[in-house]
This record gives structure tokens, sequence and C-alpha cells, in this order.
């Protein structure tokens, strides 16, 4: 292979792998929810939430979105990083509660009833983590609402 070949087909791949950071940076905007999934060990539905602190940021962080058949009304805010949940969305309500900081914790059995405020606004798009430290997020951006949970599976 000549030098001009080689030069044209690394040139080619240096292009492609471009073009493919472009569409994962910014294929989705700054937020999307994946597809839900049936973690049938654990009996719930599940889906990534994906986003970008701020709309330049060049990659998407995640929490997860998760689903119990105990409780069919909400979809409750789960992020990994910090290991704990954080909120729910009130499918009947169509409304957020955002927990406390005190009030955050690894198991939803663990969060009272009451520690829920009444659902409102969905909150601001979230401080994402890069290399175990936070990135604030920026702007007035709100979450959106996460798509419809399929329903459970009757075991």
């Amino acid at each position: 292979m000549t030098m001009a070949k080689r030069l044209s087909v690394v040139g080619g791949v240096v292009l492609l792998a471009a073009a493919a950071m472009t569409v994962y940076a910014g294929g989705y905007g700054q937020q999307y929810y994946g597809n839900w999934s049936y973690y049938p060990q654990r009996s719930y539905h599940y889906c990534s939430y994906n986003y970008r602190p701020y709309a330049s940021y060049p990659s998407y962080n995640y929490h997860y979105c998760i689903c119990y058949p105990q409780y069919p009304n909400y979809v409750y805010y789960y992020n990994p990083h910090r290991g704990h949940y954080w909120g729910r969305y009130d499918l009947n309500a169509k409304g957020y509660s955002l927990l406390a900081e005190a009030d955050r914790k690894p198991t939803v059995a663990e969060i009272p009833e009451t520690a829920f405020p009444k659902a409102g606004q969905m909150p601001l798009v979230p401080a994402g983590f890069e290399a175990g430290k936070e990135v604030p997020s920026k702007g007035n951006v709100r979450i959106d609402a996460p798509p419809p949970p399929p329903a459970t599976p009757k075991g």
C-alpha cells in the first residue's frame, strides 16, 4: 500500500470517529431517556435518564428511573454516583416530588411517604459527574417528564 493510500485510509477513519463523537455528544439534545427494561431479579422496570449538565457539555451523564410494581403510580429517580434516590415522578398528578437532602436514601423502603412533598414542576437538570467530581449544571433547563413505564409482568 502506498503512503498516499495509507494516509487516506487513516484520514477516513479519523473523520468517521469524529462524526461518531459528534452524534454521541449532540444527537439527542441536552437530555433523553433510554428504553424501559425489566429487571426480573428485582421485579421492576428501569430506564436511564441521560443528560448533559449544560448544553455544550461534551458527554452525557445518567441516572436511573425505576418503577416498582408495589408503587405503580410513581417513577423513582436514582443517582448511581451518590447511591441514593432523590425524588419521584407521579404518573397520575404529572408532577415531581424532590426529596430534601436529608431524606435521600439508598432504598425506597428507607424513605417515609411523608418525606415526599406534593408533586410539582420537574426539577432542573442535575449536576453531572466526571472523574469523581461534580460538574455543576448551568441554565434553567427542567428535566423532561419520563416516558410511561410498561405494565409489570405478573410473576
